[in-house]
């Protein structure tokens, strides 16, 4: 009799038993423009729905701060293309940076991250800016811990990478995630590019190409020349970006050594991360210490304000007369094609708001 008890309870135990629940999270489709190159998604971190979702979020979450004052919205607001429209950025104790916030515009492209390129990755560029002292000021595990009392994270990072454990390194997945979603591709400059390129324009393109007008041509044509104002060996193809480190004729000494302070070489003092020029027109102030606060004072630059120095890039041609000698309709036609970067659509998409 004891012994049927006990098979009897051993069988009601095991039926009660409940399965291991696990989470399949959905695969994110990116919506990347038909005349971009595809993106390289690192194997360790695929586009998921969830994690999209979750990386949104937490890119919105001033908990990432010390003080709960700061997110990363906070320095990369939509409204200016994710960047802050300050020369240098204020953290949580109320320090200046001493570089400029740069714009989140289609880092998914990137091979390399902050003005010196000291990160390779996206997901290794989002841990150090909870740590800097001079920006969000706190650490990681306070931030986890912030985490793991709130339900709503415990159960979104479940969904997103099938885990209970809430960590910087799901935390980074995730925002890395919902950066490769900033893309924009949607610009009067898009119709221009496929349009000198034989690719076929939709209807809207079709109807957007009928407004460019004469001047916005002259100027891109303008931006190309070796002998204009030969924009074209940094800020090229689709992205209006190459991937490289220029010393771009700032200063003839250097306050700030950028890339070189990453390398160790001379060669690189003066040297930054050549940045997108798309959404130019949001993205004030300019250069790696935002010391240009307009288009104009940026053309002026290339035209008549190089100053050389040891490290200057050989493909500024015109660096030992002080730039490229634009004069005042020159320098009226690039700014009319620069604009033609704006991507409206980019900073108003419902997608990237905070949720």
């Amino acid at each position: 009799m004891m012994r049927l008890l006990l098979f009897s309870f051993l069988i009601l135990l095991f039926s009660c038993k409940k399965d291991k629940v696990n989470s399949v999270p959905t695969p994110y489709v990116l919506d990347i423009p038909s005349h971009f190159p595809s993106m390289q998604i690192p194997e360790d971190n695929p586009m998921t729905v969830e994690g999209v979702e979750l990386g949104r979020k937490l890119f919105y979450e001033k908990k990432l701060s010390g003080d709960n004052s700061m997110s990363c919205a906070t320095c990369h607001a939509p409204n200016l293309a994710f960047q802050d429209g300050e020369s240098t950025s204020e953290g949580i104790d109320g320090q200046l940076g001493t570089r400029n916030s740069m714009a989140l515009i289609n880092l998914g492209w990137n091979t390399s991250f902050f003005w010196d390129g000291r990160a390779v990755t996206l997901e290794e560029q989002i841990i150090e800016p909870v740590l800097n002292p001079i920006e969000m000021h706190t650490t990681w595990q306070s931030v986890v811990g912030k985490l793991n009392a709130d339900v709503n994270y415990k159960n979104l990072f479940f969904k997103a990478f099938n885990t209970n454990v809430i960590d910087s390194t799901f935390a980074a997945k995730s925002i890395a995630q919902f950066i490769r979603t900033l893309i924009s591709g949607s610009s009067k400059f898009d119709v221009m590019y496929k349009f000198e390129n034989n690719l076929t324009l939709s209807s809207s393109e079709t109807t957007i190409f009928s407004t460019i007008t004469p001047s916005e041509w002259a100027g891109y044509d303008l931006f190309k020349s070796l002998n204009g104002a030969d924009c074209f060996h940094c800020h090229n193809g689709p992205l209006m970006q190459v991937q490289k480190f220029s010393n771009n004729g700032l200063d003839a000494t250097f306050t700030d050594i950028g890339r070189a302070s990453v390398t160790g070489l001379s060669n690189d003092n003066g040297k930054f991360k050549v940045p997108t020029l798309r959404n130019i027109a949001f993205t004030a102030p300019y250069m790696h210490d935002g010391r240009f606060a307009t288009i104009d004072e940026v053309i002026n630059h290339y035209s008549h304000g190089i100053e050389m120095s040891a490290t200057i890039d050989p493909l500024i041609e015109f660096a030992g007369q002080g730039g490229v000698q634009l004069d005042a309709q020159e320098k009226d036609l690039l700014k009319q094609f620069l604009l033609t970067l704006t991507d409206s659509s980019f900073i108003k998409n419902p997608n990237f708001k905070e949720p």
